[in-house]
């Protein structure tokens, strides 16, 4: 049955989350409503890159589980008056336990000077495994690594590798705070600023969201800090806020805005996304164990 991959679901959004160790009752109401529902009440509450917020929390997605996100849809408008169109449709799969591998194509149409130019901003690779499962004394923790390969006219004009590390605590009140760090590797490439994937040497940020969950939505805030890969550049700091809706059993929207009120590319920037979960019933494995 393929609705047997979303079982796991119970783990990610209330039996892995401390605060139901102390209160089994809750827990066994949404054992009683069934996995179906509790999908419902889930998808919204694992907060991807970009969708709304640029922060993620250290949650991969569940083993076998597959996700299409339609976005996020970004514009930019850069000091000067000039606008930036990004596009990065995504595509993830839970490959292993605690691992996902992602895939997102991101598209840029920019606007300068009256003439409109769009392209492909190259291919991103995306491996996410989470080391543990939050407890009362340790937060959860996850590592990535990420390739942006060079393609399309806005894409890098080499391959660059990325090391991160997630981190991610609950808190009472449906709470909880993320904090990530990265670091690239690799020159700095010929033309900065290339396209709708901006890279960055090193990035550092920490992010605040509250979950609603009879209401299946989230809203929070973030405030990060990019340096560059031109060292010469300014520390880019950014904030944004966002929210997520969940709209059935399978749909999440994304709404969100930002500014970029630091570095050579100051900007305000709204974001518009969404993301359809499904099971491939050719990637289930035998017997829906």
């Amino acid at each position: 049955d393929p609705a047997l991959w979303e079982v796991p679901v119970l783990s990610r959004l209330f039996v892995a989350r401390t605060r139901v160790a102390r209160r089994p009752v809750v827990t066994l109401f949404l054992v009683a409503t069934g996995a179906a529902r509790l999908h419902a009440q889930t998808d919204f509450y694992n907060t991807d890159r970009g969708r709304p917020l640029h922060i993620e929390d250290a949650t991969p997605i569940e083993r076998h589980a597959l996700e299409f996100q339609f976005a996020p849809l970004r514009l930019e408008r850069w000091a000067g008056g000039s606008y930036q169109w990004g596009l990065e449709p995504r595509l993830e799969y839970g490959i292993l336990p605690r691992t996902h591998l992602d895939i997102g194509a991101p598209f840029a149409w920019r606007d300068a000077a009256g003439r409109t130019t769009a392209a492909l901003a190259g291919v991103d690779v995306t491996v996410l495994h989470a080391l543990n499962v939050e407890t009362t004394t340790l937060p959860q923790i996850a590592v990535s690594a990420s390739a942006l390969l060079p393609a399309g006219g806005f894409g890098p004009d080499r391959a660059y590798g990325t090391l991160g590390l997630l981190g991610t605590r609950s808190f009472a009140g449906a709470i909880r705070m993320h904090v990530n760090g990265s670091y690239t590797f690799g020159a700095a490439p010929q033309t900065a600023g290339q396209g709708a994937k901006e890279l960055g040497r090193w990035l550092a940020g920490v992010a605040v969201d509250k979950t609603i969950a009879v209401r299946s939505l989230l809203f929070g805030f973030e405030t990060f800090a990019q340096q560059p890969l031109q060292a010469t550049e300014q520390v880019e700091w950014s904030s944004g806020a966002g929210l997520r809706y969940q709209v059935d059993p399978r749909w999440v929207l994304d709404l969100g805005a930002g500014r970029r009120y630091t570095g050579a590319q100051r900007a305000w920037y709204l974001t518009v996304g969404g993301a359809y979960a499904f099971a491939w019933r050719a990637l289930l494995p035998q017997g829906g164990n």
